[in-house]
Order: structure tokens, then C-alpha cells, then sequence
């Protein structure tokens, strides 16, 4: 079983991080584990230290020759043996990696999901002393997942070939739904799940719903917020990436941007560049970030939505994995939710891949929009194995906390309203009603059934262990204490309310709305 004094004499680490211990205890007991563990959450020392403790080969499947890279030095730099193998090595390199693990003993090897589908790979594995298989990134296997990558997908052949060998995957997001198809996908046997570490209490999570124009205020105030420590912007396309960037590099110094669109060269340099320090501020597309392992990045900043709460959990994930306070900013408007359709109305996935993307892309929008605490629901989303009824340092739970980032130029109603003086006409009239119905206010009464609707929503979510924002978000709960619906056909013209959910909560609902005093 895993050892305090091993963990600290051959990694350096004084304690075991959340689930950590337990993942590694179900390895050596030679069982297949799914483990779920956020980014920063210390996947890694999951399959190293069973490499140690059993002075064996554990292979690790791994999608990026950076991150190997990355990983080997740092074992090696412990006196760990561990080698990588990917194109563009010569063959000697090859020759002494292979040496080094003939010797025996413990040996940590990194691969690609495409080398392992080689004959010469498949028949050497057959002989090799072997103490695990490791799938980095598992979501990749699934095409359930948010990142589906089609090399992923004969990884069964680990356990066709070696059906003695226990088998972890790892991914820092993954649904219930998701871990299904990875055991299904990997012919996994019986495999425990293993969901930690989603709790970051030095994040402090905060959402904001914005105009278009006003996001740059945002992210510039967020900037000036935090002026040391790293700073990472995500946005949602090539164009808005190189956009901002340049936007900002006027205003601060130590800006780059980084995108798939870019020349390799490139974009590895400007990793460099980062990791350094040489870029203290780098606005990206979702195309940075995997494998990244900067300790002091302070603050994370979406520009834009991204594609669902898998993405945007991953991506915050990336602030402080230090342990210092850092902030994590969704900014979103009604062109994101555009930007995220076009994207999945274009895709040539099939059909059923495509309506589990509405679906996710539903339930962000409906966390974003949610009003209760930010930290409980991502717990309670990822079936986390701690729980959380209010976390105290999020923009639900603490709404003036010295953290929150606040624009520099605010949105209210009435710097709105002073903009439609200079609008006339029916132009004039159109913007005021806008306003009105974007207005959150409600009456009195209003308001007493639209907190009866969040207690009843809380409740039910506790009861059906989901978080609140997947049964509904804010936005449905506003319309329903405005319009106060007494039917089914009536309930069916309330936005979020689908078939699905008028069956399940109608009847709940429309007592709510009818008698607030009843809960």
C-alpha cells in the first residue's frame, strides 16, 4: 500500500492529495480504476508511484509528445527511470530506452495512442514485466466526451493483449455518462470510480453576463486586478483570439496568443515563451492547455463561452495550483450561445453526438445563469466525492468579496437606459423594451414565488443528487414567477422547459407557483 516516507523521499511530496491515496491502493490490488481528478489535481503521481512501489513497467498512453517530455525530466531529475517514445527520435534514443528497461526495475514509459497499435509494440508488451497500463486523458476515448480524438479509439487492444495487467484512466472531466463509455470503450473490468479533488478553495469562481462591447472592460479591470502571476484569456475563435490580444498588448506588457491556426514553430516557442515568463498574459483558443503546468497562474479568464461544463472546468482548473488565491471569469453574451450553435449545427458528427452537444451546451448556459453556489454544483455535477452546501468564496456566495472582478465601465440598467436617450424614434422604444424584459427586477409577489421556486428547486436537487442548475436555471425560475403558468400548455411556453422536464416536474411546479407557501 502506498508510503508516506516513499511518497517524500522518491517525489517530494509530504502528504497524498484528495484521492490520490485511494487511487493508487485499488492499482496495486491489480484493480481497473477510472479516476477522475480536476486539473492540477496530481494525476500523474497516480500511475509513478505504482512504477516505484512494485519496481516494474507501467506504460502510460499519452496524447502529447510535450507533456511526455515534460513528465520524463521530471522523474528523471528524481532518479526515476523514464523514457518516451515518439516520431523524431533517432534510433539510438529508441535502442537506450528500451535497454534501460530490459534492466529492470521501476521504469516509467510514455507513449502515443498510435504506437500502441504497432505489431512490433504488441508483440513486445506480450513479454514485459509489467505493473500497470495508464490512459491519460481518457474523455479522448469516448465520443461522448469533449474532446473525442478518433486515435483513442483501439486503446481495447491494452487489454486484449495483457488482460492480466489493471488498467487507470484518467481524465480531469468526465460525466457519469462519459465513464461509462470509457470502462465500455476500454473493456475495462469492473472498474472502481474514483471522483476527487473537484474543490479548489483558493479559486473563486464568478460569472458575468455582459454585452458584447463590454467585455473588453471586463477583462481589463481583471488584468489590472491581478498585475503578478500568470494570466491565461480563453476565447472562442482564431480571430477574437488575435483580437484581444493585440487589444491588450497596447495596454499591458508581456502579451502573446496562441491557436491551432499558427505554425508549429510557432506555437512552440510561444509555450516556451509562457512557461518562462517571457509572456505573462497569453489569450488562447482551447487549443492551449493540455498538459500545462504553470503553478501561479492567477487568473483565468473565458472571453467566450466554451463548448460545455467539462471545458470550462478544465480550463479553470488551471488557476492557482499553487495554493494561492487565484480567480476564475466566465464572461458570456447572447452571441456566444450563436457562436457555440454554429459550431455544432457545422459539425459532421452523428446526429446523437450532436443533441448530447445541445444538451451539454443547455446545461452550461443554465449553470452560468444559476444562482446558487458555484463550488457545490461542480461537486455535486461530477459526482465528486465530497460535498458542499455553500463554499463562501464565489460570486453566489460572496457577491462583494474583495475577489470579484468588477467592470470598469457597468452594465446596469441605468447607464443603459442613458444610452437610448441618444436613440430615436422606434429605435428608442425598441431598446427600452429590450431593457425592460432583460430587467431582473420583480414585484413583491413575484419574488416570493420565485424564492419558493429555488427552495423547491434545492431540495429537489438534493434529493436526486444532481446540481440545481441542471433541473432548472435562473432564467426559467424568472419567467415562471412572472408569467405564473396554472397549465401544462401554459408551462410548455417557459424557456428550458422541454418534454422531458414538464413530465418530471410539472406537477411540482405548478403547486409551487399556485400555493409559494406550501414548501
Amino acid at each position: 500500500m502506498p508510503s508516506q516516507n516513499q511518497l517524500l523521499e522518491r517525489f517530494g511530496l509530504s502528504q497524498f492529495r484528495p484521492g490520490q491515496n485511494e487511487i493508487i491502493s485499488s492499482v496495486l490490488s491489480g484493480r481497473d480504476v477510472m479516476a477522475v481528478l480536476p486539473t492540477g489535481g496530481g494525476k500523474s503521481l497516480c500511475y509513478q508511484y505504482p512504477a516505484v512501489q512494485r519496481q516494474q513497467l507501467v506504460v502510460v498512453v499519452s496524447p502529447l509528445i510535450a507533456l511526455m517530455q515534460d513528465q520524463v525530466r521530471g522523474l528523471r531529475e528524481r532518479g526515476i527511470p523514464a523514457g518516451a517514445l515518439y516520431s523524431g527520435q533517432s534510433l539510438d534514443e529508441k535502442r537506450q530506452i528500451f535497454a534501460e528497461i530490459k534492466a529492470g526495475g521501476a521504469y516509467v514509459l510514455y507513449l502515443s495512442p498510435e504506437r500502441v497499435q504497432k505489431e512490433g509494440f504488441q508483440t513486445w508488451i506480450l513479454t514485459q514485466n509489467l505493473a500497470l497500463f495508464a490512459v491519460d486523458e481518457a474523455h479522448c476515448v469516448s465520443q461522448w466526451g469533449h474532446d473525442f480524438r478518433a486515435e483513442y479509439a483501439q486503446l481495447s487492444v491494452l487489454k486484449k493483449l495483457r488482460p492480466d495487467i489493471p488498467t487507470l484512466a484518467l481524465t480531469a472531466s468526465a460525466t457519469p455518462l462519459v465513464l461509462d463509455d470509457i470502462a465500455r470503450q476500454l473493456t475495462l473490468n469492473q472498474p472502481e470510480r474514483r471522483v476527487h479533488g473537484f474543490y479548489r478553495p483558493n479559486l473563486y469562481f464568478q460569472v458575468e453576463k455582459c454585452e458584447e462591447d463590454d467585455k473588453y472592460s471586463f477583462l481589463h479591470s481583471a488584468i489590472k486586478k491581478f498585475p503578478t502571476g500568470r494570466i491565461i484569456v480563453y476565447c472562442g475563435t482564431r480571430k477574437t483570439t488575435e483580437e484581444v490580444a493585440a487589444r491588450a498588448a497596447q495596454d499591458f506588457s508581456g502579451v502573446g496568443f496562441y491557436h491551432a491556426g499558427l505554425p508549429s514553430a510557432q506555437r512552440t516557442s510561444i509555450q516556451k515563451c509562457y512557461s518562462n515568463g517571457e509572456l505573462r498574459i497569453l489569450v488562447a483558443t482551447n487549443a492551449f492547455g493540455m498538459g500545462i503546468d504553470q503553478p501561479n497562474v492567477r487568473l483565468v479568464v473565458h472571453y467566450n463561452m466554451p463548448a460545455n461544463l467539462d471545458a470550462l472546468s478544465q480550463e479553470m482548473g488551471r488557476a492557482g495550483r499553487d495554493g494561492e488565491n487565484s480567480t476564475c471569469l466566465l464572461l458570456h453574451s447572447g452571441k456566444d450561445k450563436g457562436l457555440q450553435s454554429f459550431f455544432i449545427q457545422s459539425s459532421d458528427a452523428p446526429e446523437a453526438i450532436k443533441s448530447l452537444r445541445w444538451r451539454n451546451l443547455d446545461t452550461l448556459l443554465n449553470y452560468a445563469d444559476g444562482g446558487e453556489c458555484r463550488h457545490a454544483e461542480i461537486l455535486t455535477y461530477y459526482r465528486d466525492a465530497q460535498r458542499l452546501q455553500r463554499c463562501g468564496h464565489c460570486d453566489s456566495c460572496d457577491s462583494a468579496s474583495e475577489r470579484r472582478v468588477r467592470s470598469e465601465t457597468p452594465t446596469s440598467i441605468s447607464v443603459l437606459v442613458e444610452k437610448t436617450a441618444r436613440i430615436a424614434g422606434k429605435a428608442k422604444a425598441q431598446l427600452r423594451k429590450k431593457l425592460k424584459m432583460e430587467d431582473d427586477t420583480l414585484t413583491k409577489e413575484q419574488k416570493i414565488i420565485f424564492d419558493q421556486l429555488k427552495k423547491w428547486r434545492l431540495q429537489k436537487a438534493h434529493e436526486l443528487d444532481v446540481p440545481a442548475f441542471v433541473i432548472f436555471g435562473d432564467k426559467t425560475l424568472r419567467q415562471l414567477a412572472i408569467q405564473k403558468p396554472t397549465s401544462l400548455g401554459e408551462l410548455e411556453g417557459i424557456y428550458g422547459i422541454g418534454p422531458d422536464k414538464l413530465e418530471r416536474f410539472a406537477t411540482d411546479v405548478l403547486r409551487t407557483i399556485t400555493e409559494p407557501g406550501a414548501l
